[in-house]
């Protein structure tokens, strides 16, 4: 990575998310796709999880990262803790509301969030959120943590502090899934993910506590640093929150499709977010600090570009793979018990229509992150916003209607949604650049490092399939690795070759 701080970042996330991975296969082992049981979850999963997705994680650290690290920087570490503290008490009041809300207003939420939803699906769906809104409201306040660590330079625990909110829920998969039915193993997970949340946000508050010594409970929002980061918070919550919004429009109308459609696309989506996490969020969660400290616009340019060009080497052969190979990394991380090869093919086609957007919904995570370390948090909410309409009325011509009008079953509409959100996610990508680059010159990638990264990814692609094609009838984690293995080094060979920098700086880090 550019920085030792992406580097810590990349290698949280990476960590955290192969725990992700395994709580996904040891779902799939029990539930299957085609199951009421494992929709209902999925859907419930995501409606109390706004709170995590638009007040923790991304838009807390937007508009508080900015603010505690410029008093830190400063050397005005007392006052900057004092911010903390603030921000933190108006955090958990806020949060402690809303759960509270939530639980009253569950049977709303459900209506309007997973409208396809009916009779003892949506019961259990209603169930499940319940259990699951004050857990929520705890992954809230560890993405405070997540704040505060951030801006002390201690990357790596924050960012690998969710593996003991998964490893919690692998535990009760594995306990319960042999003894209860779905419906009530579905309930039990439920409980273990709010166990995690717990132990995800106790493991962070020693060093917390350590780093930031005078953390002291108060509500000082008179205090102009809180201010300012109270001002900044909505609209930072709106356009952070863009890529999530857009993923609940999808789950809402993935309810209106056959049974399965919510659980592929909730799978689909794990892996797919995988790259945007690893390498735009790793990226620009090390640079909001770092641009948040410039003074000149030629230094952010140069570190805005050098997090731009490592961001395409990474997600431009992830976005091939999801195309080309999608039902190879499909059937290695889901085929197992109820998941079967079909099932893998299915989410092969979610896969595909994510490939569409994904190196856009990544490098726009860096140039919005670009915005806010200039304290503009008004144009990424206005360019949000023009995702998040894009996002509902593209995918609903995709999802409903191009699959009669292509004549192919509906359950093939939640292709269209991924496809579509990608779109949507191309056009916010490059309304923020066109804004960007007038205030500080060009910014972007060039053509030619572009063309040369998706020809040594189609060269790695070539090769994979011949593989493929050779290969016998192996299991699918092994027929993933003899296949994936070559497309990743052939990749790494032809970017070598080309003499691309990010190539041989990637192979010395390896080393």
């Amino acid at each position: 990575m550019k920085t030792p701080g992406a580097v810590l970042v990349a290698a949280g996330i990476l960590l955290s998310r192969l725990a992700g991975f395994v709580r996904l296969r040891v779902f799939a082992h029990y539930f299957g796709l085609q199951s009421d049981a494992a929709d209902a979850f999925n859907a419930a999963f995501r409606i109390p999880n706004f709170l995590q997705n638009l007040f923790g994680e991304g838009a807390l650290s937007a508009s508080f990262i900015p603010v505690y690290a410029s008093l830190l920087g400063r050397g005005r570490k007392e006052e900057a803790d004092q911010v903390a503290a603030a921000v933190g008490a108006i955090l958990a009041l806020v949060v402690a509301v809303l759960v509270l809300a939530g639980l009253v207003a569950t049977p709303l939420l459900i209506g309007a969030l997973a409208p396809g939803f009916v009779d003892e699906k949506r019961e259990l769906t209603m169930h499940i959120v319940r259990i699951l809104f004050p857990g929520a409201g705890l992954l809230v306040l560890s993405a405070w943590c997540l704040g505060v660590l951030n801006s002390h330079r201690r990357f790596l625990l924050s960012y690998t502090a969710p593996i003991v909110w998964n490893a919690a829920m692998i535990t009760s998969l594995w306990w319960f899934g042999g003894r209860s039915d779905l419906a009530n193993l579905a309930v039990m997970l439920a409980w273990g993910s709010v166990v995690g949340s717990a132990l995800q946000c106790a493991v962070q508050v020693p060093v917390v506590l350590r780093v930031a010594p005078h953390l002291r409970c108060s509500v000082g929002a008179a205090f102009a640093p809180v201010r300012e980061v109270m001002h900044n918070f909505a609209p930072v919550c709106v356009s952070r929150g863009a890529v999530q919004i857009s993923a609940y429009i999808d789950t809402m109308l993935a309810t209106l499709l056959p049974t399965g459609a919510v659980t592929g696309l909730a799978n689909a989506q794990l892996l797919y977010t995988l790259p945007v996490s690893l390498f735009g969020i790793s990226v620009s969660a090390a640079e909001l600090p770092e641009m948040s400290g410039e003074t000149t616009s030629d230094a952010m340019r140069r570190r805005l570009d050098a997090g731009l060009r490592q961001i395409a080497f990474f997600v431009i052969p992830s976005a091939l793979a999801f195309l080309a190979l999608g039902d190879v990394i499909a059937a290695a991380l889901l085929q197992t018990g109820r998941f079967r090869a079909t099932d893998a093919n299915y989410v092969w086609g979610i896969l595909a229509g994510s490939a569409v957007g994904l190196l856009a919904s990544t490098l726009g995570r860096l140039y919005a992150s670009s915005y806010y370390a200039l304290r503009d948090t008004r144009t990424p909410l206005r360019y949000a916003l023009v995702r998040v309409t894009l996002t509902a009325a593209l995918g609903y011509v995709a999802a409903m209607h191009l699959p009669v009008l292509l004549a192919i079953p509906l359950h093939w509409g939640a292709a269209g949604l991924t496809a579509s959100a990608g779109v949507a996610g191309w056009v916010e990508m490059l309304l923020l650049r066109r804004t960007l680059n007038a205030r500080l010159g060009r910014t972007g990638l060039q053509s030619r490092y572009v063309i040369q990264l998706w020809s040594a990814a189609f060269t790695g692609a070539a090769v994979a399939w011949a593989v493929k094609l050779a290969l016998p009838p192996l299991h699918p984690i092994f027929a993933a690795l003899l296949i994936l293995g070559p497309y990743g080094v052939t990749f790494f060979a032809a970017t070598w070759m080309l003499k691309i920098p990010e190539a041989t700086t990637a192979l010395r880090r390896l080393r």
